[in-house]
């Protein structure tokens, strides 16, 4: 079984609950670090429960028209989200936070629990990957070939050969998932990215786009890497 596929450790005794953080712009995807800067006083209280309890995050994409909706109902968000563990964090004198995520895993929004917080709560079950015992293409090979395009998509990084070194004990899915977390798309493409548990299929689809997003690149446009800090 390829190890993408298995749960990671850190969710050996996962309580099935976390904090929802909704966003209109951010997905999390396993493997990925995601900087987040928390000001607003009910994420810092989500953030003072979280480091007081499993340290768990589930980023949450807003579903589009969110904001046309009345301040009274809650913004509807996407059923797969990329639940996080805090690995860094930093208190600031007036309340503030900065965290660091490292994504864990995919998780299907169940439902929400209704507990009088200033936040939302999520039930959450741990999406299994799916993985075919016989694919259609060498996955290494695939690996390497992303990892490829990646660095000709960004080549100001100089780090080709690094990446490619570094995948070559990554299994397929991993790899896709580093890039994905690393790559400026718009948050409903990469909500799509997310929603995608086929391993095969997922490494297809980001095969095409950035075949495509190579032959669309122009020599005078910069791409940013990494990202920025997000914000609430």
């Amino acid at each position: 079984m390829d190890p993408s596929t298995q749960l990671d450790a850190e969710l050996k005794d996962f309580s099935g609950l976390a904090p929802l953080f909704p966003l209109p712009n951010v997905v999390l995807f396993p493997q990925a670090l995601l900087p987040l800067h928390i000001f607003e006083s009910r994420y810092r209280k989500m953030t003072a429960d979280a480091l007081d309890g499993e340290r768990l995050i589930a980023m949450s994409l807003l579903r589009p028209g969110w904001d046309m909706l009345p301040s009274s109902k809650l913004p509807p968000i996407h059923g797969i989200v990329g639940l996080g563990k805090i690995i860094a964090h930093e208190k600031l004198d007036d309340g503030r936070y900065y965290l660091v995520l490292r994504g864990l895993a995919r998780a299907k929004l169940l439902g929400e629990q209704q507990v009088g917080l200033p936040y939302r709560l999520g039930q959450l079950e741990i999406c299994r990957e799916i993985i075919s015992d016989q694919p259609l293409f060498n996955r290494q090979d695939r690996a390497e070939e992303l990892a490829s395009l990646f660095g000709k998509l960004f080549p100001e990084i100089m780090l080709q050969k690094l990446f490619l070194q570094a995948v070559s004990d990554l299994p397929l899915g991993t790899v896709c998932d580093l890039l994905l977390g690393s790559l400026p798309l718009p948050s409903e493409v990469s909500q799509q990215f997310q929603e995608e548990l086929d391993i095969d299929v997922r490494s297809q689809k980001l095969l095409e786009f950035l075949k495509n997003a190579v032959k669309g690149s122009k020599s005078d446009e910069k791409q940013k890497f990494p990202p920025k800090f997000s914000s609430n």
